[in-house]
């Protein structure tokens, strides 16, 4: 469910005034656990370190991004695989027959 129009975008306020002081097109990455932040224009072109849980996932932020949130971006569970004879089969490339 989305937030209601009236509240507007929920924006972290520390976070933004950190982007503020920084100049356009600094590399310098900032570290943040607010996952629920949307992302704005005005931190397009900035790299943000989003906390998945166990680490910080370095995030270069474009312009495809705004209005999505940060979380999207930092997996927090990991895929490894299926299991089983087929997949065992598939992965070493050689079908059985």
């Amino acid at each position: 469910m989305s937030r209601s129009l009236k509240k507007g975008p929920y924006v972290n306020e520390k976070l933004l005034k950190k982007i503020s002081q920084l100049k356009p097109g600094d590399k310098t990455v900032i570290k943040t656990w607010d996952r629920a932040c949307t992302i704005t224009p005005e931190m397009v072109g900035f790299r943000i370190g989003v906390y998945n849980g166990k680490e910080h996932v370095e995030i270069g932020i474009i312009e495809n991004m705004v209005g999505h949130k940060l979380g999207e971006f930092a997996p927090t569970r990991k895929f490894i695989s299926h299991g089983g004879r087929m997949a065992k089969e598939i992965q070493k490339g050689s079908p059985s027959s």
